[in-house]
């Protein structure tokens, strides 16, 4: 009976402490990172995203961490959320619309780069399963590496092609794929 009870409140006491942890990385990171743009209007005109260049795809948002280290996960604005995913490519951007957390607007002068990886923040999936967009919001100069897993890999090559036509011609000649 007693080691029950201890058991129970070591329980508590564990997933107490993970909930703290979760909330303080999130305070952190909300000083890291600034809000992120809205997600604009559909059309062709100014403002807008522009006319889609791909399909939506369905995918799993993986996560998004601090540029160049894929172990230090953003939990602020709902970028620590692994949800369900339509990933879909327009003339001025990304968007990530998601499942149960706030969609995520990759304008094309933010993206910085495109790559894919095996794993990143908890999520290994071999090969090169995961598509990474390295971008910076406005206001963040380090940046930001949000995951994507696409459901098909046919996907993951069409979103891979399709974002890398967003970045600036003479960036994307230099840009090397993340590994």
């Amino acid at each position: 009976m007693i080691t029950t009870a201890l058991l129970l409140a070591l329980g508590a006491l564990a997933l107490w402490g993970m909930s703290r942890g979760w909330h303080r990385r999130g305070d952190r990171t909300a000083t890291e990172v600034p809000d992120l743009a809205p997600v604009p209007p559909e059309g062709t005109g100014p403002g807008t995203r522009g006319a889609p260049t791909t399909p939506a795809m369905d995918a799993t948002y993986v996560s998004s961490t601090r540029a160049g280290d894929w172990l230090d996960r953003v939990v602020a604005h709902d970028l620590g959320v692994r949800s369900a995913v339509a990933v879909q490519v327009f003339e001025r951007g990304v968007l990530l619309a998601r499942r149960g957390a706030r969609d995520v607007w990759i304008g094309a002068e933010a993206l910085r780069g495109v790559g894919t990886t095996s794993g990143m923040a908890g999520k290994y999936v071999g090969g090169d399963g995961i598509v990474v967009l390295t971008w910076a919001p406005e206001g963040d100069e380090r940046g930001l590496d949000t995951g994507v897993r696409a459901r098909r890999a046919a996907d993951r090559t069409r979103l891979v092609e399709a974002a890398r036509t967003l970045i600036d011609p003479a960036s994307s000649a230099t840009q090397k794929e993340q590994s």
